[in-house]
């Protein structure tokens, strides 16, 4: 859990939905929503990054009342539309390597860990 000098659970939210904007998710996608979800529970637990078709999926569909393959394409578009139209320079900042045709976009386990890792670094919540 964040402890109460840290971040709260709110400001958490709004930093990571300020982060996802900029990285060119479009906030009417309803991967957006799921993938801020997942982003914020992986960045509270990083083990559920590991078990992301087992665990955090799984939890997302009851969160949000739908299946866990539902989920997973929501959030793999979600990344597309972001790897096609976001950043350049905060991927090349994040991935090591920028949002251009010759690389393929990050999988969403390494999407939401990457940036999970990134909103927990920032703020240390390590």
């Amino acid at each position: 859990m964040i402890h109460e000098n840290m971040v709260s659970g709110r400001k958490l939210e709004q930093e990571i939905s300020e982060f996802m904007l900029e990285l060119g998710i479009p906030a009417h996608l309803r991967g957006y929503q799921y993938l801020r979800s997942a982003i914020e529970m992986c960045t509270e637990d990083m083990e559920l990054v590991g078990s992301v078709t087992k665990l955090l999926y799984p939890d997302l569909a009851k969160l949000y009342h739908t299946t866990d393959q539902k989920i997973e394409r929501a959030i793999r578009n979600a990344i597309e539309v972001s790897w096609e139209r976001g950043n350049g320079e905060m991927f090349e900042r994040l991935f090591g390597y920028c949002n251009s045709p010759e690389y393929s976009r990050p999988t969403n386990s390494e999407y939401i860990a990457t940036v999970a890792d990134y909103i927990r670094l920032k703020y240390g919540l390590v």
